[in-house]
This record gives C-alpha cells, structure tokens and sequence, in this order.
C-alpha cells in the first residue's frame, strides 16, 4: 500500500513536471506573441546582422522578447540571419514569427520614371531597396562595366527602362544594375531593334531622341507626331532646335537641375554645349532624361508626314501647332509669343 501511494506521488509529479514543461513549450512556440494593432508589421533585416540586431528589431512588435530568443536558439534561426523584408502577422506565434524569418523573404515593388540624372535615379531608388544612393551611383558610373555592355557616361541612363519591377528588398547596388541590364535586353526585342535599324539608329539613340520628345508633350497621342518632325529634321540634317535640350544644357552648365526655366531665351541659344541643338547638329550625347516607354515607343512608330516644326498651341493646351514651312510656323509662332509674353512668364 505505501509503495503503491508513492508510486501514485510519482506519476502525478510527473504529470505536473510534464505539463508546465508541456505549457512552456506550447507558450515559447504557439501561444501568440505579437504586439502590435495593424493586422500586419513588417521588418527590414539589413545585410549582415547578428540576432543581436534582429532582436532590437523584433521587440517593439514582441510581448515577450524572452520567449522568441528562446524559439529561435531551439529552430536554429539565431545563428542563421537571413537579410530581407518579412511579414509578421497579428496574432502569430514564435514558431510562425521564425518560420517568416528564416524564409518569407518577400518581394518590394520598385517603381522610377522621369529622372533627369544618375544621381536622381540613385536616390529614388535607394528609398525603395536596401543598398544607399552612393553605392547605387557608383554602379551606375562604372565605366569598365558600362564600357563592356556598349554604354558610356552620357548614356548610362538610357540602360534604365522606367517600369514597376519586383526585386527583394535586401538587393545590393550590383544587383540591382544588373537586373536592370537584363529588363533593358528584354525590351529591346527583335521587333523593337528592326524598327530601330529602320530609322538608322541604336537603341541608345532611340532613348536620346524619346527623352526630347517626352520633355517636348505629355500628350501620349502627341508623341509619334512630334517624333515624326524630329525624324524629318534628322533626314534633312536639319538641327534639331529642341528647347529641352537647351535647358538641359543651361541645367547641367550650373549644376543646378532643381531650376525651373520656363521660357528659353535667346541669349540661352548661344550657350556652348553638345546638348544645345540650335549650335550642334544631330543628336544629344546621351538623353536629357528618363523617356516613357510610350514615348520611346513613339519614336519606333513615329507619325510619318511632312511637318518640320512646331509650336505650343495656345488655343488647345498641352498640345502643338504643326507646320510644314517656316513662313507657316512663324504665324503660329506670333501667336504663341503673344501669349507668353501677355503671362509676363520671362524666365
């Protein structure tokens, strides 16, 4: 009887013993240990953290810290960080917070369009992934690596084709180059370069010709008319007198292209520069920015006709007045500088 009672003793501390050790494992693994409102947080683990970081990170979304640390000591997690952006859901665990960890690396959605500059694009783009805008412009400058897939300085920009693109968060600088070298060969597909080679240009040229034309009307319809006088102008080996590259010109003369310059005077043409088309023939060295791809695609489906110039139409703005000769584009040209001039806009 007494050892049958002792017996009894041992098997219910056993169960106790089993059933907190039981509970603390359900509560280190299962029981939620979140502590944030929103259904989701998410955290940028950079490239090269300890757990150390990774905790720093993890405690303001955590209950118990404590609990965590021990989750990820038993999966193996603290001495396997991982970079990247990762999810962590309302309400989950330590065994789910870890699993996200260890593998839910998941993918930023990076968009650009419309920039002037490396330096501009770098800084865009370093607000969206890991690697900082300095890393990202020496990427961009690199000239051994622009030299070996057909750039150069002055057209380093045309290798970056303006879309949405998905990439993780922890890409390097490198990385991010070169996916961008890969989408640039997709897009210029064997029906993007036929048209191209019909025009007699490179797609780098197409890219410097598209910018003019972006910079010249917002009017996506408009684009392959204006693309069409540019062309003509080319044929004839007439200048291309294109007033955005002249404030391109004036912007990269100062340094300054955060200036505004609304109206290009005609003091503005004498400036000394191979981006200035009414002193140089042919085109720019490089584009003066970031094209649509709507406008390099106008270029590659220009308007075929017989115009050579153009003006902003004052009775239908955001568009142009087209003409085929200069005593034609000289009317419409009064009518224009009457109206700026009756706006005061000088600069």
């Amino acid at each position: 009887m007494y050892i049958k009672k002792i017996l009894l003793i041992i098997v219910a501390a056993g169960l106790v013993v089993g059933g907190a050790f039981s509970y603390m494992v359900y509560k280190a693994f299962f029981l939620p240990n979140t502590n944030f409102n929103n259904e989701v947080a998410y955290v940028h683990i950079p490239s090269n953290s300890d757990f150390e970081a990774v905790k720093d990170l993890m405690e303001p979304l955590l209950k118990d810290i404590g609990t965590f640390e021990s989750a990820a000591d038993r999966k193996g997690y603290s001495s396997n960080i991982k970079a990247g952006k990762y999810v962590i859901k309302k309400g989950m665990g330590n065994n789910d917070i870890v699993n996200s960890l260890r593998s839910g690396n998941i993918p930023v959605k990076v968009a650009f369009n419309n920039q002037e500059t490396l330096e501009d694009l770098a800084g865009r783009i370093s607000l969206q992934i890991e690697a900082d805008s300095l890393e990202l412009l020496s990427a961009f400058k690199d000239s051994a690596y622009l030299e070996s897939n057909g750039f150069e300085r002055n057209t380093a920009l045309s290798m970056y084709i303006p879309n949405s693109y998905e990439f993780f968060w922890n890409t390097s600088a490198k990385g991010f180059r070169e996916r961008m070298n890969k989408e640039f060969k997709r897009f210029w597909n064997d029906q993007r370069l036929a048209k191209a080679k019909a025009l007699g240009l490179t797609p780098a040229e197409v890219i410097t010709l598209a910018a003019i034309v972006h910079k010249e009307t917002a009017k996506v319809d408009e684009r392959p008319r204006v693309a069409g006088v540019y062309l003509n102008r080319l044929k004839k080996r007439m200048p291309l007198q294109a007033d955005p590259t002249v404030i391109y010109a004036l912007k990269l003369h100062t340094g300054n292209f955060d200036t505004v310059i609304k109206r290009v005077l005609y003091k503005d043409l004498e400036l000394d520069s191979p981006y200035n088309t009414y002193k140089y023939g042919g085109l720019p060295p490089g584009p003066i920015a970031m094209p649509d791809i709507s406008a390099i695609d106008a270029v590659l489906n220009r308007e075929q006709h017989d115009y050579y110039y153009f003006v902003a139409n004052v009775e239908n703005f955001g568009y142009h007045k087209f003409a085929k000769t200069l005593r034609q584009h000289n009317r419409n040209k009064e009518q224009y500088v009457r109206w700026i001039n009756s706006k005061k806009i000088n600069r």
